[in-house]
């Protein structure tokens, strides 16, 4: 159930280091799919980060899709049906961090500190005691 929530920013992962890929921005690439396999950690930091990029990523897909219209246009090319598919896929990146904000991930990313499956249990603080004289 867990990989429904994550399908879409795993999918706008793919396509976007496909689009670095494309550009031969190897580290990008290497980074956009890395982070698929962090999904599976259960800390919070791994949902900020995918937020981030998914984010971040939506911008990518707007600046290309104005880079490419500006190309286009200034070639006399039809543009209008690129500008909707690179806005197409720039609406899917933003959707695609909506996810996040649900409790189900919420949940899931919060429940990294006593995480059965990672092997480690927070220590629980001690309680404070204060001697009187």
């Amino acid at each position: 159930m867990l990989l429904l929530f994550l399908l879409p920013a795993i999918l706008s992962f793919l396509v976007l280091a496909a689009h670095f890929l494309r550009g031969a921005d190897y580290l990008a690439v290497l980074a956009l799919l890395a982070l698929v396999p962090l999904l599976r950690l259960r800390r919070p930091w791994v949902s900020r980060v995918a937020r981030s990029t998914l984010w971040l990523g939506t911008g990518v897909w707007l600046y290309a899709t104005a880079r490419f219209t500006a190309d286009r246009l200034r070639l006399g090319e039809p543009y209008l049906r690129m500008v909707l598919i690179l806005g197409g896929v720039a609406l899917f990146t933003a959707l695609a961090s909506l996810p996040f904000f649900s409790r189900r991930l919420r949940t899931w990313y919060a429940g990294g500190a006593g995480d059965a499956a990672s092997g480690s249990r927070a220590a629980e603080p001690e309680p404070v005691t204060v001697e009187r004289r």
